[in-house]
């Protein structure tokens, strides 16, 4: 019915939608053309992309992504996402691929993968499925944007702090290696605290 939901938080956004928005990213022109006439004839609406390029020139706000798993691609397509801080689902797409090539992708940022060839059928029930875990993986993606918001606010000096707290050292242990007393460390670890809204160490 072409609903939408989505969340958004600290400038991210991650959309879920409904079955009629799916994008496809494939350099191979001939099974990007056969991938869209077979999506078209399940009932769907599907924009092709000829690689990660292309799709970064015009990304679109909300839909389900299918990709072609080619070296690099992911990652450029993830980067994107994350730069734009707008999410859309991934699922990728391979020739018999192998189980390490599957967890590699989902470990990458993609909610699901399929084999070649993809039936109608298979098309509902992937994208259905790659919805729900956008939906699924939103909290930890928008905790990750506010974590990363919060310490890009940090100054250097209190970033060094932190790196010294998040080893488990003390401050008598920080001082000697920022060349600085106890007591300032202790000053920075407060104002850390302060500017990350942490209740404790």
């Amino acid at each position: 019915n072409g609903m939408r939901v989505w969340v958004e938080f600290e400038g991210a956004r991650l959309t879920m939608t409904d079955k009629s928005s799916l994008y496809l990213v494939d350099s191979n022109w001939r099974r990007r053309a056969l991938l869209t006439s077979q999506f078209a004839n399940a009932g769907f609406h599907i924009e092709p992309f000829d690689g990660a390029s292309e799709f970064a020139l015009r990304p679109p706000p909300q839909g389900v992504v299918f990709v072609h798993d080619e070296p690099g691609v992911l990652k450029e397509l993830t980067d994107l996402m994350a730069a734009n801080g707008r999410w859309l689902a991934i699922v990728c797409y391979a020739d018999n691929p192998s189980a390490g090539q599957v967890v590699q992708a989902v470990m990458a940022g993609a909610c699901d993968f399929v084999s070649l060839p993809i039936a109608g059928s298979d098309i509902v029930a992937t994208t259905t499925a790659a919805s729900a875990c956008l939906e699924a993986k939103a909290h930890g993606w928008l905790r990750r944007s506010v974590a990363q918001s919060q310490i890009s606010r940090l100054t250097k000096r209190e970033r060094e702090v932190l790196e010294g707290v998040s080893d488990g050292r003390s401050n008598r242990l920080i001082a000697p290696d920022l060349e600085i007393n106890p007591r300032t460390v202790e000053i920075h670890r407060a104002n850390m605290r302060n500017k990350l809204e942490a209740r404790g160490t």
